[in-house]
């Protein structure tokens, strides 16, 4: 790796952090500079799963007032989102580096496709939002009918279901093979089936893509994949740019990052399948 090259991936982390915060899938700006760089697909994955995991310890915490009555569920779809990272890591490991290979240019398709609907997920949500969900005044006003958890069950938030989890749990097994816009999806499933507050289900989205995204890289750790040197300045890339993210993030025009995010995935794919 020369200086240049360090130079770059360190600015990736950083851009990666920013965006990150601001559409959740920094991923498809690190993992196409890694291939453009040369780096091995499998090698750029893990090390870039490994060098995201302090940005995602950070993105989580940041989010802690808005889920100060949300943690019990949070921490139950976290069980099934570490159970996913983990399945997702054991799969990228076990199966051969040609399948990998293959099925990314199509991974990257998919998170250009999500990211490119992110807004409409967004304002189908917030349309959601203003309407109060049915029954919650009838369960109110009858005497003797089951009260819900007043510690997790709002107005805007629901309790947890068999479908969210089974969502949660597969969106882990995306994460840990492979992670671009897994938050997009989570963010997505959290709003539609959880709670139309996007601020609560940010909140959530970042812990559980933080959890897959932790579990995951300690089996790429432990494995002997993880290029450190990659994994270091997108490390402290993405910590700094998360840190950036949070203060000028939202003064930044939405739609130009979205574009860019879906310009680099699409691009990056062309080049795969050409390659």
């Amino acid at each position: 790796m020369t200086l240049l090259d360090g130079a770059i991936i360190l600015l990736a982390g950083i851009a990666a952090g920013i965006i990150n915060v601001v559409a959740g899938a920094g991923t498809l700006i690190t993992f196409p500079v890694l291939l453009a760089l040369g780096v091995p697909p499998i090698t750029a994955n893990v090390s870039n799963t490994v060098g995201l995991v302090p940005a995602s310890v950070a993105g989580a915490v940041g989010y802690r007032r808005e889920l100060a009555t949300q943690w019990r569920p949070v921490a139950a779809m976290a069980l099934f989102s570490a159970v996913g990272g983990v399945a997702g890591g054991l799969l990228l490991l076990v199966l051969p580096g040609e399948f990998f290979t293959g099925v990314v240019p199509f991974l990257l398709l998919l998170a250009a496709l999500l990211s490119a609907i992110q807004p409409r997920v967004a304002r189908f949500v917030r349309r959601r939002s203003t309407a109060v969900p049915a029954g919650t005044a009838s369960q109110a006003a009858t005497p003797g009918t089951a009260q819900p958890d007043a510690r997790t069950a709002t107005p805007d938030t629901r309790p947890l279901t068999l479908g969210l989890i089974i969502g949660v749990l597969a969106t882990g097994v995306y994460g840990g093979y492979f992670g671009a816009a897994q938050g997009v999806v989570l963010l997505a499933l959290l709003g539609i089936l959880w709670s139309t507050d996007l601020h609560r289900a940010n909140g959530a989205k970042n812990v559980l893509a933080g959890v897959a995204n932790l579990v995951s890289a300690i089996i790429f750790i432990t494995s002997g994949t993880v290029d450190w040197r990659i994994a270091l300045l997108i490390g402290v890339g993405s910590a700094a740019g998360g840190w950036l993210g949070a203060r000028i993030g939202r003064r930044l025009p939405a739609p130009v990052l979205r574009t860019i995010l879906v310009l680099v995935a699409v691009i990056a794919a062309v080049v795969l399948f050409v390659t």
